[in-house]
Parts: structure tokens; C-alpha cells; sequence
């Protein structure tokens, strides 16, 4: 698993202290500090699995020592409803604590992976690859990121410090596309691209004059990306952005673009139904 392990930790430790923060009432008071118990994670829908080391790491961390896990399903495997997806075996406390944290994580990576998963399947057979965006939940974003890469589709940038990226505000207040993009590069470094966003296929053209790396294709219609497509003829790489749903993937992939980005993969994605049970 891609992910550092100390930023993972860290994101496990602030949901624990959020949920228990000293003490889980029921759990505490009602079982015995020695009790054991055997639970089963269990899919109940069809998907793309992801986050299943995430969620056992949440149980570690309450129980350091004695804590057991059989994994049967890992990331990036097809689930149907009904399948095991991994077995635990612990203290019956450690079980209780964790379910809703680990539970939380695993579904909501899931779900991500799964939704990249089918906007992948849709564009299958044209240019176009998937992408997230920066429409991350705070604190997030690398799980997020995770989950998409998972599901099959490319990340995006990270933050703001990885790529330089023209939107319209920045093109606005900097003084227009020339005179924007001019003044980055005095100041890039090599290494660095410059991504600038184009309304129309004048500030098309314009971008194209003024040699960006990535030209993103805000809000435009299937029809005007198609020309945009033939007017770029590969000068620089095509990013389709906004609003962008399972309903128009398709015909924007179509058009020939190189990158399809979608906020809706990690900003409004439905949780994947996930289930924890302790056998009876």
C-alpha cells in the first residue's frame, strides 16, 4: 500500500479520540477486559475494495499486541455482496471500539475506488484516462488520492505546491493568459508544469500561443472540446473539468481529450456498504 504510514496513523488516532475521547461507555462497562471475540468483515454490495489495511490498522493501534487477522480480499479486487473480505480475531473491547472508525474509512475508500472503477470501464477504448481533483475532504486527501488510483483512474495534483495551475481568477488578476503565464516561467524551475484553465477557444488559442504543458477545458460542451481537440492537435495534453457524471463521460471521452477530471470521485461519493460482525 502506497501510503505513508505515519500520516495514516495519525488520521486512525484523530478519529479514535474523536469517537472515544476517554472512554467508550457501553463497551467499557459492559465487558470483561479479557473477553475475545472472532469478527468477519462482510460485503453487502458489489465493488471495488479498498482501505482494507487501513481498517485493520485502526484495531493494532488499540491493541498492540494479540490482535489477529486473516485477510481473504485486498485492495483493488472485485467484491460481490456476501463476500468475506477478512476475519479478526482480538479483544471483544478492541472489536467494539474500532468498528466505527475502521468502518468509516474502509467504506468511504471503497466507495471511492468503486466509482473510479466505473467511470474507468465507461471511457474504456478512448484517449481519455480519469483523474481526481483537489475536491478533497480536509485531512483526507491521501487516502482519497489512494482509493482513486485503486479504482484504476490517475491522480491530479496534490496540493498546491506540486504543478502551477492557471484558473480564471489567477488569469484575471494576474492580467491575462500572456502575461500570467510569462511571469511563471521567469520563476519555475524545470521540473515544474504549468496547467492553465481556457473558457472558450480563444483563450485556447491564446494558451497555445503561449506554450502551457496542460490546457484545462472548463465547462465546455462535447462538441466545442472536439474542436478544441482539433485545433490543439496534440500541442499540449487536453484536461475535460466540470461537472463532468457518469451520464456524459462517455461522449466527452470521445472527443478525443487526454484527461477527464471529476471532483465527484472523492467530494459526493457514496459509501460502500461494508458490514463488521462478531460471530455469535
Amino acid at each position: 500500500m502506497l501510503i505513508n504510514s505515519i500520516y495514516a496513523d495519525n488520521i486512525i488516532k484523530t478519529a479514535l479520540l474523536e469517537d472515544i475521547n476517554y472512554l467508550d461507555t457501553t463497551t467499557d462497562y459492559l465487558i470483561d477486559e479479557e473477553q475475545e471475540d472472532t469478527a468477519k468483515f462482510l460485503a453487502k454490495s458489489d465493488g471495488v475494495l479498498c482501505g482494507i489495511e487501513i481498517a485493520l490498522r485502526v484495531f493494532e493501534i488499540l491493541q498492540p499486541t494479540g490482535f489477529e487477522a486473516k485477510v481473504y480480499k485486498k485492495d483493488g479486487d472485485v467484491l460481490k455482496n456476501g463476500d468475506i473480505i477478512a476475519e479478526i480475531h482480538g479483544k471483544t473491547r478492541t472489536i467494539l471500539k474500532g468498528e466505527r472508525t475502521a468502518l468509516n474509512l474502509i467504506q468511504h475508500m471503497s466507495g471511492i475506488a468503486t466509482a473510479t472503477h466505473n467511470a474507468v470501464e465507461i471511457v474504456k477504448g478512448t484517449n481519455a484516462s480519469i483523474a481526481d481533483t483537489r475536491k478533497t475532504l480536509p485531512g483526507l486527501r491521501v487516502l482519497q488520492k489512494y482509493a482513486v488510483t485503486v479504482g484504476g483512474g490517475r491522480n491530479h495534483r496534490y496540493n498546491l505546491s506540486d504543478a502551477a495551475m492557471l484558473k480564471d481568477n489567477h488569469i484575471d488578476a494576474g492580467g491575462g493568459i500572456a502575461n500570467a503565464v510569462a511571469k511563471l516561467k521567469t520563476k519555475l524551475g524545470h521540473m515544474t508544469k504549468i496547467e492553465l484553465e481556457v473558457r472558450n477557444l480563444d483563450e485556447l488559442r491564446q494558451a497555445l500561443e503561449a506554450d502551457v504543458d496542460v490546457i484545462m477545458l472548463d465547462n465546455m460542451s462535447p462538441a466545442l472540446m472536439k474542436e478544441a481537440v482539433e485545433i490543439t492537435n496534440g500541442k499540449a495534453l487536453l484536461e475535460a473539468s466540470g461537472g463532468i457524471t457518469d451520464e456524459t463521460l462517455r461522449e466527452i471521452a470521445e472527443t478525443g481529450v487526454d484527461i477527464i477530471s471529476m471532483g465527484a470521485l472523492t467530494h459526493s461519493v457514496k459509501a460502500f456498504d461494508i458490514s463488521l460482525k462478531i460471530a455469535k
